[in-house]
């Protein structure tokens, strides 16, 4: 579905990204990993256009899409869930699911979806008529989530979407997560939380520096030792927890 080839992004002098190639295939969940300054978030940036790509290749379902507006990109089946969230704070949690779906013209099945989303996720059903800014971090990531899915994307990326909650919310989100790609969303995750992304992704990649060092799918990245050394900045209790769990302790 997803195809990177050779991807450089630059700020001035410096190379953000530099060569950095993977693929997401449909029905999958794929996970790109690494410390902070690793690059992961300036990658999903030049996927949506947010950056200029100063080379490399960037295609969706066949289709050359490196430096396609954003809009475009939203109408051809890509949602973004961004870091921090971005949810508008002021609106209340309705206006911002409506303004998720302002791509659309069917607005009887928009209303349809917002319905649909509510029930999937009650806290929101409840909430409906509050002012986003007053949501919980978890809620407010339920909401960006929910923004993001009544776009109807078939690939729907995520950057940090662990960022600043409390352990048991992550656990919602990813439970959240695990439903999505149950009903057939593709997803790309970008993340820090190494060890959740990658017990989670059918296949992950792992980036220092602005480059690809090391990529896998779950169980062969779980049984490799070095798993630790390919991060600069991670701690190494995260590191020996996933070698435990692929050494079957």
């Amino acid at each position: 579905m997803l195809a990177v080839e050779g991807l450089v992004v630059r700020y001035g002098r410096v190379a953000a990204v530099q060569g950095v190639s993977f693929s997401v295939d449909e029905g999958t969940a794929v996970a790109v990993v690494g410390p902070n300054g690793a690059g992961k978030t300036t990658v999903l940036s030049a996927m949506v256009g947010l950056v200029p790509a100063v080379a490399g290749s960037i295609r969706f379902e066949g289709e050359e899409i490196t430096g396609a507006a954003p809009e475009r990109l939203v109408r051809r089946g890509i949602s973004l869930v961004p870091e921090g969230r971005h949810i508008f704070a002021t609106l209340s949690v309705m206006d911002n699911l409506r303004l998720g779906a302002t791509v659309r013209s069917d607005h009887r099945e928009v209303q349809r979806q917002i319905d649909e989303l509510l029930e999937r996720f009650p806290a929101l059903g409840r909430l409906r008529k509050q002012s986003a800014g007053r949501l919980s971090g978890g809620e407010q990531q339920q909401l960006a989530i929910a923004r993001a899915l009544l776009a109807r994307p078939r690939l729907l990326m995520l950057d940090e979407p662990s960022l600043g909650l409390a352990p048991l919310i992550i656990d919602q989100v990813f439970d959240l997560l695990e439903n999505l790609r149950r009903d057939g969303v593709t997803i790309l995750l970008v993340e820090q939380n190494a060890a959740r992304a990658v017990l989670f992704a059918d296949h992950s990649y792992v980036l220092r520096t602005g480059r690809v060092v090391l990529e896998g799918s779950t169980d062969e990245l779980l049984g490799k030792r070095d798993f630790v050394s390919s991060y600069l900045g991670v701690e190494a209790a995260v590191g020996e927890a996933i070698v435990r769990q692929g050494d079957g302790a």
